[in-house]
């Protein structure tokens, strides 16, 4: 996992929105969150730096200081929502996915056209706390990856 700069944001790759609208989480990614544990992941609304979407678990969620995310908003919690539809909390758009064993999510067009992505689309995968990754569509961090000189894997 190559880090952009010294004492910069580790990336896990480069993911593409595939045409039939499949996204591939890279594999270290996937395995340092358990990501594909449950089956489902939470997605909610990126910054508006990064833009794209983070990722985050049931499990991690709900055993964070965010876990009142879970608790006030009982639609999400219990998948109540249609997938990839989203709920509006505290400045921020939440949602679930199914995710396959081998670290793939398929977004609704509904769902990517909230997150202003689309089809063949970068997504910069990049470690961002403990409890979530971010998969940036823009900004600094997509561009510097894009100069990069080392080994960032496409997935």
């Amino acid at each position: 996992m190559p880090q952009l700069n010294k004492g910069g944001k580790f990336v896990f790759g480069l993911s593409v929105i595939h045409p039939d609208l499949t996204i591939h989480i890279p594999p270290q990614a996937l395995s340092e969150y358990d990501a594909a544990r449950d089956g489902k992941v939470i997605i909610f609304t990126g910054s508006k730096i990064t833009g794209g979407f983070c990722v985050t678990t049931y499990s991690l969620l709900s055993n964070s200081k965010l876990k009142h995310i879970l608790e006030e908003c009982p639609r999400l919690r219990d998948c109540q929502l249609s997938e990839g539809e989203f709920i509006q909390y505290k400045g921020r758009k939440y949602a679930w996915l199914s995710i396959d064993k081998s670290g793939v999510i398929k977004m609704p067009q509904s769902t990517l056209s909230v997150l202003e992505l689309q089809s063949g689309m970068e997504l910069l995968s990049i470690r961002s706390s403990d409890i979530a990754f971010t998969m940036g569509a823009k900004g600094p961090l997509l561009e510097k990856a894009h100069n990069f000189h080392g080994d960032i894997k496409k997935y």
